[in-house]
């Protein structure tokens, strides 16, 4: 015991001898002043200086140990004072923590374990530098896994910083004026990007012809500084949103350029001294003078079939028709009654007409396909949002028929036929008798007559000469055999093809236009000068294919379509006129994009069995055939009518199409080409010429 008591009291006298030495509690200009010089003193002595001058109450670690050494040339305040201390514990690893009204003072690396999180603003108070604090911070545009590379290098080794990904934040354990430094480097890198657009709300302006006119003049300004080897980085996209009137604008690699736009447009979109003014609006897509008539049909609150009185007679072309009063109330916005008396006024001048006490005048000039709108500019902008919906490029839709025609017709006739014609030469009571079946060609008696009309197939017959009927000469044909047997199939396959545009009619007819007589005239025999004559009517006889698509926004295809096959029946002869054969398909269906259906068909099977017999005799078991003629026909017909719509929405698709068919036709040229010709022609045969580049990339595809 005597040995601690000896070391405490030696302590305690070097601790004195020290706070003597730097003179750390003399008071020199008040009781809240005081000079702090502390050379080699021991960390637990100035804890409890430094605990008597501020009143605070220090724990220490007993890891804590070292000296201190403080310096100040002049007196300071008791609560810099403690700051001080702050600073000289960080600088040998220490930290001091407040809890409760208790100072902790502890290694540097423990000290994040003892402090509280700070949910609120930094303390940025003086003398806050250099203690611990935990702060969260959320970021609004950057990724908070990617910005934790960037600042872990700022951080102190013993501190710490942690990522959230939910919330997209930082949670940073650092001393309070690091955390100041950090959060100055979030908020200059957590920016919105330059790539991101952003939205400039028009008043005045068309937020489409302000778009024009931008894109128009920063890309020849680009051109300008860049020429053709300009940076494609640094772009400017401007687009209209004409349901809000806006300009969505977005920079690529400088965000100057967006403010530099901001003036622009600022400078555009400004009000105009009169109320209604002319404006020409020159359509890509869209027909001038139908979309003038569904503009009108809108205003004046009429179905766009109907149309106007003035759209009924030439659809306002050399006329003006004024909007309705009904939406006269936007001009409100830009212009008093009396400046759109001032503009109708001025239009009526230039057109020749009475002014006209309305709010617009909406006119078509074919010509050039523009609109002429003359309108304040609310309203202007109404329409003008209007026209830029329905002036838009239009899909098509390319429609493979394909129809397929199998015909499959066997046919077998069988028969003997006899005569007894010997006696007809005698004088006397003579009898005579026979069979006699069939048409001419297969009649023994058409045959005795005129041999040369003996039909097609064996015939087999027994001549004895001839005799005479009535003064008529006829071969003495005892008996005729006759057996044929026919085979014939036909196979057809048409594929007609047609391209038009959404919502409209087309038609393509391959054939003859054949005379159908439709109406004689003949003046008799009595008459001085007969002048006969006959009325005709002329048809097309082929292949006929017409259409009219609507495609849906799923994709989906209605097709109105008629299509028909005709051809002229030779086999059949006819003396009131020209029998021809017709096979049509009219219907209303619903397809998808590239898929194949069947419009109709027809399946048909039939056997035709006819036999021309003596009665009773025909019926014998084998002495029956001598008296019977068979004729047998079975004829089978398949045909169907397939159909394959592709909607071709851009120019692209329409190139891909072009260039498969093209190179099609081009290789059965080639196979078409005669070779080795004994006259050779000059010239050669003809071929099609090579299709544009923009073309010939296409890739071939041979039709189906």
């Amino acid at each position: 015991m005597s040995s601690r008591r000896l070391r405490a009291g030696l302590l305690w006298l070097v601790l004195s001898i020290a706070l003597s030495l730097g003179q750390a509690c003399a008071a020199t200009a008040g009781a809240d002043v005081v000079t702090l010089n502390f050379v080699n003193a021991d960390i637990d002595g100035v804890v409890k200086a430094i605990s008597e001058m501020t009143g605070k109450n220090f724990v220490v670690d007993p890891r804590v140990k070292g000296t201190v050494n403080i310096v100040s040339a002049k007196p300071v305040s008791k609560a810099l004072a403690y700051d001080v201390f702050l600073s000289a514990l960080r600088l040998q690893g220490y930290a001091a923590v407040e809890d409760g009204g208790i100072v902790k003072i502890l290694p540097e690396n423990d000290a994040k374990l003892h402090q509280s999180l700070m949910l609120g603003p930094l303390d940025k108070t003086r003398g806050a530098g250099d203690r611990i604090q935990t702060q969260v911070f959320t970021l609004k545009y950057e990724s908070a896994v990617q910005m934790m590379p960037i600042l872990r290098p700022l951080i102190a080794p013993n501190n710490t910083i942690t990522p959230y990904q939910n919330s997209n934040s930082l949670v940073i354990t650092d001393y309070a004026s690091n955390l100041q430094r950090l959060e100055k480097i979030i908020d200059a890198i957590d920016q919105p990007n330059s790539s991101d657009p952003i939205m400039i709300p028009l008043r005045y302006a068309s937020a489409l012809d302000v778009a024009q006119t931008v894109n128009r003049l920063f890309a020849e300004a680009a051109q300008a500084q860049g020429g053709a080897a300009a940076d494609t980085t640094q772009r400017l996209v401007v687009v209209a949103d004409t349901r809000s009137n806006s300009l969505l604008a977005r920079s690529t690699g400088d965000p100057s350029r967006l403010g530099r736009l901001r003036q622009f447009v600022a400078m555009l979109d400004s009000p105009t001294s009169a109320g209604g003014n002319i404006h020409v609006i020159y359509l890509k897509n869209a027909e001038a003078v139908k979309l003038a008539e569904t503009l009108r049909a809108i205003q004046q609150g009429e179905s766009g079939s109907g149309g106007s009185s003035a759209a009924r007679s030439g659809l306002g072309l050399g006329s003006a028709t004024p909007l309705n009063s009904s939406v006269t109330g936007a001009s409100s916005a830009t212009g008093s009654s009396a400046s759109n008396s001032m503009a109708t006024s001025s239009l009526s001048s230039i057109q020749g007409q009475p002014s006209a006490t309305a709010s617009g005048i909406i006119q078509a000039d074919a010509a050039t396909n523009s609109l002429i709108i003359t309108a304040p500019d609310a309203i202007y902008n109404n329409l003008r949002s209007v026209v830029d919906r329905l002036d838009m490029r239009r899909a098509q839709v390319y429609v493979e028929a394909l129809i397929a025609e199998i015909t499959s017709t066997k046919a077998a006739e069988f028969g003997i036929q006899w005569q007894d014609l010997n006696g007809l030469n005698k004088t006397g009571t003579q009898g005579f008798g026979g069979t006699n079946f069939g048409t001419t060609g297969q009649n023994i008696l058409g045959v005795s007559a005129n041999p040369l009309t003996a039909g097609a197939g064996l015939n087999i017959g027994v001549l004895k000469g001839s005799v005479s009927i009535g003064g008529v000469n006829i071969l003495n044909l005892g008996m005729l055999v006759r057996a044929l047997q026919t085979d014939s199939s036909t196979n057809i396959l048409s594929t007609p093809t047609l391209l038009t545009l959404d919502n409209e009619e087309a038609r393509i007819v391959v054939g003859q236009n054949v005379p159908f007589i439709t109406g004689q005239y003949a003046v008799s025999a009595a008459a001085t000068t007969p002048t006969p004559f006959q009325t005709i009517e002329r048809k097309d006889v082929g292949l006929t294919l017409r259409l009219k698509p609507q495609i849906s926004e799923g994709g989906t295809v209605r097709l109105q379509i008629y299509q028909e096959v005709s051809s002229i029946d030779t086999s059949t002869a006819n003396a009131a006129g020209v029998v021809t054969n017709k096979r049509s398909v009219e219907s209303n269906v619903l397809v998808d994009d590239g898929q194949i259906v069947v419009l109709g068909g027809l399946i048909s099977d039939s056997l035709t069995d006819e036999v021309d017999k003596v009665p009773l005799l025909g019926d014998l078991p084998i002495v029956g055939g001598l008296f019977k003629y068979s004729t047998r026909t079975r004829a089978k017909t398949n045909l169907m009518v397939f159909l394959r719509p592709t909607v071709l929405r851009g120019a692209h698709s329409a190139d891909d199409l072009t260039g498969g068919r093209y190179d099609y036709i081009l290789n059965e040229q080639g196979k078409a080409s005669p070779a080795g010709l004994l006259l050779p022609v000059e010239g050669g045969p003809p071929t099609l010429p090579a299709l544009p580049k923009a073309t010939t990339d296409a890739t071939a595809a041979t039709p189906k």
